[in-house]
Parts: structure tokens; sequence; C-alpha cells
């Protein structure tokens, strides 16, 4: 964890601009809503009693959030973490509106992603404060040493491998709005509901090394597929130093 990072100033423009884009989003249906089942039906998402919303690389839709990602101030640490090339995986918004914010289960994100090398880091930012009542990150000390096979839910489109987790082992990241923490890509973390009158706004930047590469499987035939993810648009190189 290293509490606030971002001035007032910007922090002010991420929040506007959040608020605009998932505006825009509910009307379009352009997000997902992690508590239930996937679904491209705007009203189902939208009128949900679970809440846990996400959109897929803001970068792509505004340029206050493209510009973050070229934050030197962050950008020094992931370099301190993986090294002086760094490279986007992704970004995503993770929003939990007041009183119908749902968990996020306990999982390794390295579980979704399936990336070799499995060194990517991930910068978690808070544009609210953050505690364990609105939906501060736990994480579990020292998980980030091995993978552990993660469950699907029968109710989300999440993973959950939290009944093999002793919860009383976590720590509990409250933060400042402006604050960031990082952890690796199989550290184990999770975030509770969000049911108090506050919001909780956070943004995730996904950082790898050039080189990267990822399991996935086909559609077609069902066989796992190794891709690289080379420099594109969508994956820019962040920092050089080669």
């Amino acid at each position: 964890s290293i509490g606030k990072l971002l001035d007032d100033d910007l922090l002010d423009q991420l929040r506007n601009e959040y608020d605009r884009l998932f505006a825009e989003a509910r009307e379009d249906g352009r997000y997902r809503n992690l508590a239930i089942k996937d679904t491209d039906d705007v009203d189902e998402k939208r009128d949900a009693e679970g809440q846990m919303l996400q959109i897929m690389q803001m970068c792509e839709r505004s340029i206050v959030y493209r510009r973050l990602l070229y934050d030197d101030r962050i950008l020094d640490i992931a370099e301190s973490l993986i090294g002086p090339n760094i490279q986007l995986f992704h970004d995503q918004a993770l929003y939990k509106p007041a009183h119908h914010g749902e968990a996020v289960f306990w999982h390794q994100d390295n579980g979704y992603w399936k990336c070799l090398p499995s060194n990517l880091v991930s910068c978690w930012l808070t544009l609210d404060d953050v505690d364990l009542h609105n939906g501060a990150m736990h994480v579990m000390p020292g998980s980030h040493r091995k993978p552990v096979d993660h469950a699907r839910s029968e109710t989300t489109v999440l993973l959950d491998v939290g009944s093999t987790v002793d919860q009383d082992q976590a720590e509990i990241i409250d933060l400042p709005a402006g604050g960031v923490m990082f952890h690796h890509c199989q550290t184990l973390h999770y975030t509770p509901p969000n049911k108090t009158d506050r919001q909780r706004r956070a943004f995730a930047i996904h950082f790898m090394t050039p080189g990267t590469t990822r399991t996935r499987t086909d559609a077609d035939t069902g066989d796992a597929v190794t891709e690289s993810m080379p420099v594109s648009y969508s994956r820019p190189l962040l920092r050089a130093r080669i």
C-alpha cells in the first residue's frame, strides 16, 4: 500500500470522467455487471439488485485515463517491481455503488489471465476513501508464491477460491481517495460488498513485461492456444529502457 499518491486536481478529473463513462455505459450497455451471469441485456444489468460494475479499457474511452497510464509516479513504482520495460496488459474500472455494491470473490488475477511469465503487477487506485465497510481490498500475504486452482461461481461470472482461504490471515488495505496499492498477479485478494451510503469507485492498471504470453481456449475447437501480446494501441509500451 502506498497511500495517497494523486493530487486533488487530477483526482477531480478522474472522478468526473469515471461518472460520465458509467452514466453512458448504463445507457448503451457497454459494461459488465460481475454480480450476475454475463448478459448483453441492458435492463437486466442495470436493474439487478446486486451491482459489481466493470468497464474494461477506460483508456480507450477517455484521454484522462489514457494519460494516467503514463503517470511517472505510478510507473516508477511499477518499474521497481517488474523492471524498466513496462507494457499495459489492460485497465479496468471496478465500481461498487452505494447500498447495492457486491463482492469480488477471493481469487488470483492470473487465474483469469493465465499469463506467462506470471510476473504481472496491478496498481489498484481509489477515487473515494475506502475501508472495510465500502469495499476495501483484502489481500493474503505470501499467496503470490504459487498459483491455486480456481472454481467458477454458480451465480456470477466470477472465479471463487474462498473455501480454501483462511480469511483470518487477510490484511485489509484502507486507502484514502487518490491512494494506490500494488499487488502481484498471484496475490489472493477479495473486496467485500458495499452496503453503505458511500460509493466505491476504483480503477486498476495491470502491467506486464514485453514478451508476455497467455493461454486461452479456442472458441471453435476447445483447444488451448498460447498467444503473444504484442505492443499495440490497446497494449501500449508505457516505459522502455532497452
